[in-house]
């Protein structure tokens, strides 16, 4: 389905996703994340599943130094920047493909652009910090607005919503008007409804299935749903390998209804 010119500009490239979508790889460079915690913490070994991702079709990779899996501990901007920068030179230096900063923290965020990232991804939808938005714009970075009720840590524990697509829709409209009053360029901003991120699995299903509801906004929507637990919950398995084909299959789905960004631990199937 062709939506009338949907660009995306981040800092080196700009998109039009009226009629293709892009594929973003998740490289975490974490202890604990939920279902690689540890195994890319080396920045070498961080670096070749970054290249690796890119090779099987990844045009984004998202690198994150701080877990954002229910009931995670925060970590400091001197620990993540420490995480996160060696992987982003290794892998700027040898590939083209957009380079996403997963991060609450401007300073990191900073660290990030000066080595070379090209994308701001911000669980807090740019509500963490009060540098993150004049950061933002001062770098023309890309910039993904993530809708989250809660923290990390408590988001889980009893997420309530009177009507969750309707409240993430007004998220959505306040967190644009004000990006752009903090200068950004509306055209640089991607929305996600936060899958998982202080929702139950019936309000992640309300979600997918509103997607078009979002459509007025005008900006590309995000989708994050690789080895989630929703998809445990759908498959009625906690076989992480289960997750794989439940996640390709709305992939499928959400880009049907609209959406034009997927987050994913792994990009060929997807």
């Amino acid at each position: 389905e062709k939506i009338p010119d949907m660009i995306w500009r981040t800092r080196s490239r700009s998109f039009d996703l009226s009629s293709r979508a892009l594929i973003m790889g998740i490289v975490n460079v974490t202890p604990d994340s939920f279902s690689d915690g540890g195994s890319f913490l080396d920045p070498r070994a961080a670096c070749k599943q970054g290249l690796k991702l890119v090779e099987e079709g990844a045009d984004i990779l998202d690198i994150g130094g701080e877990s954002t899996r229910p009931g995670a501990e925060p970590v400091s901007a001197e620990e993540e920047i420490r995480r996160v920068i060696p992987v982003i030179r290794a892998i700027r230096s040898q590939t083209r493909a957009l380079l996403s900063i997963d991060t609450m923290k401007a300073s990191v965020a900073r660290a990030a652009l000066e080595a070379g990232a090209d994308i701001i991804n911000d669980v807090t939808g740019l509500r963490g910090d009060p540098q993150m938005p004049a950061l933002a714009a001062e770098f023309r970075a890309g910039v993904v607005i993530m809708h989250m009720q809660g923290t990390p840590r408590s988001m889980q524990s009893a997420p309530t919503y009177d009507d969750v697509v309707a409240e993430v829709g007004e998220f959505f409209r306040h967190s644009l008007e004000r990006a752009v009053a903090s200068g950004l360029n509306p055209m640089s901003i991607a929305l996600d409804p936060g899958i998982g991120f202080g929702k139950t699995p019936a309000h992640n299903l309300a979600l997918l299935a509103g997607l078009k509801s979002f459509a007025s906004l005008g900006r590309p929507l995000l989708i994050g749903v690789s080895r989630k637990s929703l998809l445990g919950h759908l498959a009625n398995s906690s076989a992480m390998e289960d997750r794989l084909w439940p996640g390709v299959a709305l992939t499928a789905l959400c880009r049907e209804r609209g959406a034009r960004i997927f987050r994913v631990h792994e990009a060929k199937p997807h």
